[in-house]
């Protein structure tokens, strides 16, 4: 039910911080964080993905068009490009790897009941179309 949250926002709810604090902590990675804390990097790289980013300066281009509702998007204050290039390249790991085998945890829970399982045999068939060069695969003629 929307509660006057962005999409994002609602989404950013189902990640337990709860169990992602003890982890930092664990880890000792907010010994000399002052302001970009590890949450604000997590929510970050998951916005990236989400909304499908080809690289760090897409992303902070796209986080710059949205500066006025970052706060409501759970990101905090804006995020500059080499703050959050240098988080990715010192930060642990370590953090991000613990706290994802949680969230798989969490996904393999939600599904153990015997609601999706299928009985008999399943057969599946792939699809899609595979580009190739053609100065390489010049037999692959797709159309012409």
């Amino acid at each position: 039910m929307n509660q006057g949250k962005y999409v994002f926002a609602q989404l950013a709810e189902f990640l337990p911080q709860r169990v992602f604090d003890p982890i930092i902590k664990k880890y000792d990675g907010d010994k000399y964080v002052r302001h970009f804390y590890f949450w604000d990097q997590l929510l970050c790289m998951l916005f990236g993905q989400l909304t499908n980013r080809d690289s760090l300066r897409d992303l902070i281009v796209t986080l710059e068009v949205h500066s006025k509702k970052s706060y409501h998007l759970g990101l905090g204050k804006s995020v500059t490009r080499s703050n959050l290039a240098k988080a990715n390249g010192s930060r642990n790991s370590r953090i991000f790897e613990e706290f994802d085998y949680h969230l798989i945890s969490m996904a393999r829970n939600k599904r153990a009941n015997e609601d999706f399982k299928i009985k008999g045999e399943v057969h599946a068939f792939d699809s899609t179309t595979i580009d190739l060069c053609l100065n390489v695969f010049w037999w692959a003629r797709f159309q012409d």
